[in-house]
């Protein structure tokens, strides 16, 4: 009788065992984690960075008939919080890649490297080379700021603009704030930009208020880059009657008339891109790759019927041949 009980103890811990293994992620099997900066439903760049990834999985799914693990994280608008929980999210350790997007991310995933040395990020709209665990992807904000400095000016009747970012950092500083203020100055010579920093990316409350501060000094074109601010941001443009430029998606329906251009990053189809890279083993570990309106990732929105009722023809027709010129490669923004 001792000997059939022990025999049935045996098994029984056998079969635990097995169970227990078939929880785990077969070594075949890969795992990916969407880390969302935000909310999905408030921002339209975070809900194609999600969208991309799934296309991506579901594809490759069918494709191979295999089961790749999608998880997928809203951080929330608070930025205090995102280190934090992008560090819990690589602590799982069971996701072979975490991607997001948001120019802030390669500063807060090299420090958790340090702790999970084998955690790999492939991180959109941000910049970052010679980490061989991390892929960026950002999209020519050269070009889009360049842009949309060109038309706020020729659509500004006092010369006066303003840039409202959420924070600095690097891209903003070098590259989204100087060429904002290029192609503004490019287009009429007299023409000043004033930033200012709301501190977050999402306090709308505080948005208004710096909008409706520049407006009191004239600035009657703004471009924000402030996530959720910017809704309060709109608001103060329709109140002063002044005009907004938008940046990453077509934006002219949140505020008709009022919002001026708009320039796209293609964010659902480069997510697939590089998710689909990922499957198959092709993404370039280390290295930082940038996209525009010559490969088809940048656009300037020019069909919208808000665009075409709210700037004038000629205004519409001199930014054609600027877009033109640098599809054609005759202008390079840089």
């Amino acid at each position: 009788m001792k000997k059939v009980f022990v025999k049935l103890f045996s098994l029984a811990c056998l079969l635990c065992i097995l169970s227990l293994c078939g929880c785990k992620k077969s070594s075949s099997t890969k795992g990916i984690a969407v880390f969302v900066p935000g909310i999905c439903d408030d921002s339209p760049v975070y809900a194609m960075l999600v969208q991309g990834v799934k296309n991506a999985v579901n594809e490759f799914n069918q494709k191979n008939s295999t089961n790749v693990d999608l998880f997928i994280m809203e951080a929330g608008t608070n930025q205090a919080e995102w280190a934090t929980k992008l560090t819990a999210l690589a602590a799982e350790q069971r996701f072979d890649v975490i991607i997001s997007s948001n120019p802030s991310l390669p500063d807060i995933a090299v420090p958790i490297l340090e702790q999970f040395p084998s955690q790999k990020f492939i991180l959109l709209d941000a910049t970052l080379e010679g980490n061989k665990n991390i892929h960026t992807v950002c999209y020519n904000q050269y070009e889009q700021s360049y842009l949309t400095g060109y038309i706020g000016s020729l659509m500004s009747k006092n010369h006066k603009m303003g840039l409202i970012a959420a924070q600095e950092y690097p891209v903003m500083n070098n590259i989204i704030l100087p060429f904002f203020t290029k192609g503004a100055q490019d287009a009429y010579n007299d023409t000043s930009v004033d930033f200012r920093i709301v501190g977050n990316w999402y306090d709308a409350t505080k948005g208004a208020e710096i909008a409706d501060a520049l407006c009191k000094k004239g600035v009657d074109v703004i471009l924000p880059i402030c996530g959720g601010a910017a809704q309060g941001v709109i608001k103060s443009a329709v109140n002063n009657g002044i005009y907004i430029t938008w940046f990453d998606n077509n934006g002219f329906e949140r505020a008709p008339g009022t919002i001026i251009s708009s320039t796209m990053m293609e964010q659902v189809q480069m997510s697939q891109n590089v998710t689909i890279d990922f499957l198959e083993g092709k993404t370039q570990w280390g290295q930082a790759k940038m996209v525009g309106i010559k490969e088809g990732f940048v656009s300037f929105v020019e069909d919208d019927i808000n665009y075409i009722n709210t700037v004038p023809s000629e205004i519409r027709e001199k930014m054609h041949i600027i877009i033109e010129e640098i599809k054609s490669g005759k202008r390079v923004i840089q």
